[in-house]
């Protein structure tokens, strides 16, 4: 019975696994602080709605992807101007989200409204019933969040062939409702605090991969090293030719 021996790698092997290993480990640690930042961005979505409402004027412009201020705005919703963001679901069921347009006191640019989600079975010929917004003048409070991911685009910009309100989109592209409205919107979107007389679900969570996710592809990488650093070892440790 012939036994394993160690045979001596190359120069060129012992480099390509040094620079394996190193860039499995250093992606493994990337997605781990990837997971690190989620959870900070969870908890700080989570903490918003509890913090004291701070003027609109303050953070209208926030850039800080980390920060979701809890706000208090004044003006009036524009009559006749809403969206509705199709295919989501809730609890399994699925609805729209109703975004309204606010025009803010003092503000050129418009502001987009998350009213919530609401079901609707897509019957044909049919809208969701959406409970009115206020008349005139008003104040209203909640997180301003970055707007969600803008989702599928599918056949160009849905909003201009569309003449009906509220208009149907899968995406909420700042850019293309701004053309649409005619006017400017400012770079995030208010979701409204939680009212159980709204007749909306309120239930509001940052559109991210969830932290979890990230450490899943971290022991993936990690795994990578230690399957690289046992293929060297098996091709290496073999028996000896028998010349």
């Amino acid at each position: 019975m012939m036994l394993r021996r160690w045979h001596q790698p190359s120069a060129l092997a012992w480099l390509l696994l040094a620079i394996g290993i190193a860039a499995f480990a250093k992606l493994g640690m990337w997605q781990l602080d990837r997971a690190r930042q989620k959870e900070e961005l969870l908890a700080a979505f989570s903490a918003a709605a509890t913090q004291p409402a701070q003027e609109f004027a303050a953070v209208r412009d926030a850039a800080d992807a980390q920060r979701y201020p809890h706000v208090r705005v004044a003006g009036h919703f524009l009559a006749g101007r809403s969206y509705l963001r199709d295919e989501q679901m809730h609890d399994g069921h699925l609805g729209v989200h109703a975004i309204a347009v606010f025009a803010v006191t003092g503000e050129d640019r418009l502001l987009l409204v998350d009213r919530g989600w609401i079901a609707w079975n897509h019957a044909p010929n049919t809208l969701p019933s959406l409970p009115l917004v206020d008349a005139g003048e008003t104040t209203l409070s909640g997180i301003y969040a970055p707007f969600p991911g803008s989702g599928l685009r599918v056949g160009g910009d849905a909003l201009r062939a569309q003449s009906v309100w509220p208009k149907l989109t899968l995406r909420l592209d700042a850019a293309e409702i701004a053309a649409d409205l005619g006017k400017p919107v400012l770079p995030r979107m208010l979701l409204l605090d939680a009212d159980a007389s709204s007749g909306f679900v309120r239930e509001w969570t940052p559109n991210v991969m969830p932290p979890l996710r990230h450490r899943a592809y971290a022991f993936q990488w990690f795994t990578f090293a230690v399957v690289a650093l046992v293929v060297f070892v098996v091709v290496h440790w073999r028996k000896p030719d028998k010349k």
